[in-house]
């Protein structure tokens, strides 16, 4: 049996993540007054326009698109995108903040177990998927000695009865 490597790279902690902009000054707008990002000092060796921001232990790095125009404009609000998750302390306080901030928004719910986690998903100015949650409510179980794998509905169900199997036999 093969044994799993915990830690390959030795990491440590998300740094950043990057993400390409229409308007530099738009997003910093964003990050800052509707997420509470704090801008940063960014190198001056850089030979491209863009902003650093830090807030809740993460930085987000807005680079300026070279052809801003030719930049896909996203419209639906898809919570199966691609997007950062924030925890929040109070669902409804999000909301109202929101709808009072004039930004349209998606509401989901998560089941698990009886846990319900609440989900709300908005678009930045340049249309990346942002979603606050209370997603601190479900707990992070480590799938002990399984192999990672795709979840469907069928895994899913599979999974759990394995999981029963083994609670029961201890």
């Amino acid at each position: 049996m093969k044994e799993t490597v915990e830690n390959p790279l030795h990491l440590k902690s998300l740094n950043h993540i990057s993400l390409v902009c229409r308007s530099a000054e738009e997003s910093i707008d964003f990050y800052q007054n509707v997420l509470g990002f704090v801008p940063i000092r960014r190198p001056g060796s850089f030979d491209f326009d863009g902003a650093w921001l830090f807030g809740y232990g993460i930085g987000i790095h807005l680079l300026q698109a070279e052809k801003p125009e030719d930049m896909p404009k996203k419209k639906e609000i898809n919570p199966k995108d691609n997007h950062i998750s924030f925890q929040c302390e109070s669902m409804g306080t999000v909301e109202k903040k929101l709808k009072e901030m004039g930004l349209n928004h998606v509401r989901s719910m998560v089941e698990e177990g009886g846990i319900h986690v609440d989900q709300l998903f908005f678009h930045d100015p340049d249309g990346f998927m942002i979603e606050i949650c209370n997603c601190d409510s479900l707990p992070v179980i480590p799938l002990a000695g399984e192999m990672a794998r795709a979840c469907s509905l069928v895994n899913l169900q599979m999974l759990q009865h394995q999981q029963i199997q083994q609670v029961v036999q201890q």
